[in-house]
C-alpha cells in the first residue's frame, strides 16, 4: 500500500499520509513521497488548494527514530545521514511554503517534533479537539532546532521557547490561543471543516491567491518600509490582471464576477 495517497475533489487535492503503524512518521520514504507529491502539485493548474492529513490515530509523530538510529551505524556516526535527512525535511517544508496553492493541515491525535513543524509549515491548520502539539525532542536529549524555525514564525517567542525547552504538549485550545492553528472542531467534523476552508480558498481568483501567497511570505522577512515598497509593486501586478478588473467591475455592478474555471 502506498504510504502517501492523493485524491482530488473538484479543485482541492487531498494528501493523506498512510503509515499509521509509525504514526505517519517522516521516514525517508515519507519525505520522498511528500516531495514528489508537492512537486507534482506545483505544476497542476487544476488544483487551487491542498489538504494534508494523516491516517490512523495521529497526524504525524515527527522523524522515524528507528531509521535515525540505523543511520548512526555509519563510520562517521551518522553525521552525513543526519545532515542529509534534515536537508530533505527542510526541502519538504520549504516546498509547502513556496507551493502556489494554499496548504491546509487537517490535524488529529498528535503532531510532535517534525510533525508539529509540518503543521506550522502549512499555510493554515484545522485540528480536532483533543489533538496535542509538541516539539518534544528535548525529552530525549535532542533540541528541536529545525522544527523551531517554522514554530517560531507561527507563535510568539516565549511560547515557542517554552514548548521547545520543556518538551511539554499544548492542547487545541492553547494552540488556537497562540496562533498555531486556525480553528478547532469536533473530531467528527474535522474532514468537513478542512474541506470547507479549502473550497472557500479554491473559489477565489487563482492568480490573486498565488500572487498573494508568495507575497505574504516574502514580506514577512522584510523591514516594514521595504515590505510596503514590495507589496505596492505586487498590488500593481495584481491590478493589471484582466480578471481583477472584471472582479472590480462585478462588485460595482453588484453581480458575481465572470472568472474562468
Amino acid at each position: 500500500m502506498a504510504i502517501l495517497e492523493r485524491h482530488d475533489t473538484g479543485r482541492v487535492a487531498h494528501l493523506r499520509m498512510m503509515s499509521p503503524e509509525t504514526l505517519n512518521a517522516l521516514s525517508d520514504a515519507m519525505l520522498a513521497e511528500l516531495q514528489s507529491a508537492l512537486d507534482s502539485l506545483r505544476e497542476d493548474r487544476d488544483i487551487r488548494a491542498v489538504v494534508l492529513s494523516g491516517a490512523g490515530k495521529a497526524f504525524c509523530a515527527g522523524h522515524n527514530l528507528k531509521e535515525m538510529q540505523a543511520g548512526r551505524q555509519a563510520e562517521d556516526g551518522g553525521a552525513r545521514y543526519f545532515a542529509d535527512l534534515f536537508g530533505r525535511c527542510t526541502q519538504v517544508m520549504h516546498a509547502i511554503r513556496t507551493l502556489p496553492q494554499p496548504v491546509i493541515a487537517q490535524v488529529h491525535g498528535i503532531a510532535t517534533a517534525a510533525g508539529c513543524q509540518l503543521v506550522a509549515s502549512c499555510d493554515m491548520a484545522v485540528a480536532a479537539t483533543g489533538t496535542r502539539f509538541g516539539v518534544n525532542g528535548v525529552n530525549i536529549g535532542l533540541f528541536c532546532s529545525t522544527p523551531m524555525v517554522a514554530l517560531s514564525r507561527n507563535i510568539p517567542r516565549k511560547q515557542a521557547f517554552e514548548m521547545l525547552s520543556t518538551g511539554a504538549f499544548i492542547d487545541t485550545a492553547r494552540a488556537m490561543e497562540v496562533g498555531l492553528i486556525n480553528r478547532a472542531v469536533a473530531p467528527d467534523d474535522l474532514g468537513a471543516e478542512a474541506m470547507a476552508l479549502a473550497e472557500t480558498v479554491a473559489g477565489k481568483l487563482t492568480a490573486a491567491v498565488r500572487i498573494g501567497k508568495a507575497a505574504f511570505y516574502n514580506q514577512i522577512e522584510m523591514p516594514v518600509e521595504e515590505a510596503y515598497a514590495y507589496t505596492g509593486d505586487v498590488m500593481v501586478q495584481n491590478l493589471m490582471l484582466s480578471e481583477t478588473e472584471e472582479g472590480i467591475r462585478a462588485f460595482i455592478e453588484k453581480r458575481e464576477p465572470d472568472w474562468p474555471d
